[in-house]
């Protein structure tokens, strides 16, 4: 009997979760949805998901980003993310710690083009104004 009682108790818990849940959902503005939307498509579900699904899946990336940046404050530098607090995180599981590394090698390579097109641009502007200054 006490462990009825004991189900009845932890299902009561679970409903109210998910009822506190469903309300700060409904209530927030969807952040991620067109995104979602892309990815769930690039993985194989229909083009036009279902509503509920994204909404249920922009829940899950949300409590996920969220309980990262808890941790990510806890163990480095109070009130302050870094990235290397993230790698440290996620050090454990091999396709996320492989998938940090890949964004921010792809990153430093992203900054260095960007540096790269920077020089040439300001190299061109440069010849054009000492031309026409002659």
């Amino acid at each position: 009997m006490a462990s009825q009682e004991e189900n009845f108790e932890q299902f009561e818990e679970d409903d109210a979760a998910d009822s506190a849940l469903a309300l700060y959902s409904a209530g927030r503005k969807r952040m991620f949805s067109k995104e979602l939307r892309c990815m769930m498509y690039g993985f194989g579900d229909d083009q036009n998901p279902y509503t509920e699904s994204v909404d249920i899946i922009e829940d899950l990336v949300i409590e996920f980003i969220t309980e990262m940046t808890h941790k990510a404050m806890e163990i480095g530098r109070t009130g302050r993310v870094q990235v290397e607090d993230i790698v440290f995180l996620v050090r454990k599981d091999p396709r996320k710690y492989a998938r940090v590394k890949d964004l921010l090698t792809m990153n430093e390579e992203l900054k260095r083009a960007r540096k790269a097109f920077d020089e040439i641009k300001f190299a061109e502007n440069h010849n054009k104004q000492q031309k026409g200054n002659t």
